[in-house]
């Protein structure tokens, strides 16, 4: 199945007609906010079983590991928004200064406008429909551009969002970066993109034609730290777990590892065991192990291996796109394998001695989007305020983006501005700044030619 490229002609028309339907103030009250959010919540529970078999089609990814990463993380933030949305769109109180009595300050979040959401094909569910949720609990109109990469997947949320929305509230477009340009040239009111950091320069670039806001959920090397005192066995599981998820298309998996020399040869006993907990014997035959996305990224992460030993795993099979989770030793910090982000399931490892090595090590390099350290917990707490990342966890990988409560996003290169819960209201939203001034009174103090300025001064 091939992704035909949305016309012109179509694009131009559904902004527009987007524009008129945001203009119209359908989308300001709660009541129909709420309605939507329920209508994508049952939409998701309805299109549940061909949204799975899609993802099985273009990525050989399990029902388990599509509702666990991308279903239900969408429908946990729809619940929390449902939840908590009246409360967001009320009128905050802001405590006013002396100087303005009787005066009284609020702050208030109206919707941005029309937004324009770009999806990568990785974790194309969730990471398209989970800003849609923020959009349309802040009251945008919204165009979705999923990735043509899965083209069964982007076909099936396509006839989902046609089926459930009218296209001049949300409406899909489809097609390869020649879409993505076409769109780009157009004023939105913000844009949300999601990808890889030179992408986000490209989107960046455009939206500073027009001023427009973006919020950019970019990637980077995340660093996994394995200190001397780490419980190795469970830092193996959880690092092997991290880094075999979508076969290490994840843009929060582990990158590299940096790993306390002592603990090097018994890390890579304990990966494969983990591994192999996880996957069996043969990782090719496991359900729950997926596939690379096409023949170009097969060969690209495919070419990592001889960046290093190959000390664990390594085997790989071009006619099914299949790469074995992958340990490699001896991996120089020059190698091709440690300039940009993996985003496949090798693992380069580097030792280290001393925490001042992994810090220099990592504040030298771009600001990634997530940092993961296994040890003592103060110990990881220090190397946090000593170092800086979109997000992180101690002891564990991955779940930090599991939370709805906490912000995901990322900082420099890997990212600006975040959302889910809140923020992702907040994301959609101009808080609005309002002072509220009576006419019973009106002090004479702030005329000119300012009288009694000396009483003035004091209470300024």
């Amino acid at each position: 199945m091939a992704i035909e490229n949305t016309s012109n002609e179509s694009i131009n028309s559904i902004i527009e007609a987007q524009r008129q339907f945001f203009r119209s103030e359908a989308t300001l009250d709660y009541d129909f906010r709420k309605k939507q959010l329920k209508l994508l919540q049952k939409a998701l529970k309805r299109w549940q079983k061909p949204l799975c078999e899609a993802l099985w089609s273009d990525l050989h990814k399990s029902a388990e590991e599509a509702i666990l990463t991308e279903l239900s993380i969408v429908e946990g933030e729809i619940r929390n928004h449902l939840r908590h949305l009246k409360c967001w769109m009320k009128a905050e109180r802001c405590s006013t200064p002396l100087k303005m009595a009787p005066s009284h300050s609020r702050i208030i979040s109206e919707p941005l406008g029309s937004a324009l959401i770009i999806a990568p094909w990785n974790y194309p569910v969730q990471l398209l429909l989970n800003p849609l949720v923020g959009a349309i609990s802040a009251g945008c109109t919204a165009i979705l551009k999923p990735s043509p990469y899965l083209p069964t997947v982007s076909k099936i949320i396509e006839q989902m969002i046609e089926a459930t929305f009218d296209e001049k509230y949300i409406a899909v477009v489809q097609g390869n970066r020649d879409v993505n340009i076409a769109l780009l040239e157009h004023r939105f009111d913000i844009i949300f993109f999601t990808g890889s950091p030179a992408l986000g320069k490209t989107v960046m670039n455009a939206a500073a034609k027009h001023l427009t806001p973006v919020v950019l959920e970019l990637g980077g090397k995340s660093p996994c730290i394995v200190d001397k005192d780490a419980d190795l066995k469970l830092a193996a599981r959880r690092i092997a777990w991290g880094k075999s998820l979508n076969a290490g298309q994840t843009c929060i998996a582990p990158d590299y590892l940096l790993i306390h020399k002592s603990l090097e040869q018994p890390f890579i006993e304990e990966f494969k065991a983990a591994i192999e907990r996880l996957h069996g014997s043969n990782p090719k035959e496991s359900r729950h192990y997926v596939r690379m996305v096409s023949d170009k990224a097969f060969e690209r992460v495919k070419g990592y291996l001889s960046d290093g030993e190959v000390v664990a795993g390594g085997a790989t099979d071009s006619a099914e796109r299949y790469i074995e989770p992958t340990l490699l030793a001896g991996v120089s910090p020059t190698s091709s394998i440690m300039q940009e982000e993996i985003f496949g399931p090798l693992l380069p490892m580097i030792t280290f001695e001393r925490k001042e090595e992994v810090v220099k090590f990592i504040t030298e390099r771009e600001k990634p989007l997530a940092l993961y350290y296994f040890g003592k917990e103060d110990d990881g707490w220090r190397m946090l305020r000593r170092t800086s990342s979109g997000g992180a966890c101690l002891n564990d990988t991955i779940m930090h983006i599991a939370n709805e409560r906490l912000p995901f996003g990322g900082v420099g290169n890997s990212g600006m501005g975040s959302y889910h819960g809140r923020l992702s209201f907040d994301a959609f939203s101009h808080r609005r700044a309002v002072v509220v001034s009576p006419t019973w009174i009106d002090l004479p103090f702030r005329y000119m030619p300012y009288k009694l300025f000396s009483l003035v001064k004091k209470i300024l």
